[in-house]
């Protein structure tokens, strides 16, 4: 299942690419994340807690930064992720570019393809686009907090 969300994010861009390849620091702007911890330079372990239709998701599993192009200002990450209790699983990829729209302004581009696995791929594919819409929603808005405080 492929996924394409843009958000216009009120800061430079120069400092939400600084933001974004923080893991830990952008983890607390995603819903549900409940820990995350790094491994090593470009892997981080973390469980993230939700809820799709009738079902909740106590998902743990990594996440590895593949590319980090601050020339082309675009990053990349795969994620792993399964949940013993609900029996599913979900694996996937992201992308992100950022593209400057003024000085104090900056467009990101996400794109992920992702398989899910197990009961929650029961669902289909509207709800679960409806909620991780409902999620890149929220994440922005609660980037957008965290980035305008200082």
């Amino acid at each position: 299942m492929k996924f394409s969300q843009r958000a216009v994010i009120p800061v430079a861009r120069e400092p939400l690419w600084e933001f974004l390849m923080d893991v830990p620091k952008v983890a607390k702007s995603l819903p549900g994340v409940e820990t995350v911890s790094q491994l090593d330079d470009t892997t981080y372990q973390g469980t993230l807690k939700v809820r799709v239709g009738p079902i909740s998701l106590n998902l743990q599993g990594k996440i590895i930064v593949e590319e980090r192009d601050r020339g082309r200002w675009r990053a990349a990450l795969r994620a792993e992720a399964s949940d013993r209790v609900a029996a599913g699983a979900v694996k996937g990829k992201t992308t992100m570019e950022l593209k400057e729209t003024g000085p104090q302004e900056t467009e990101l581009l996400v794109e992920t393809d992702v398989n899910i696995l197990g009961r929650i791929g029961e669902f289909g594919q509207p709800i679960i686009r409806k909620k991780a819409d409902q999620m890149l929603q929220q994440f922005v808005e609660n980037m957008k907090r965290q980035l305008t405080q200082t």
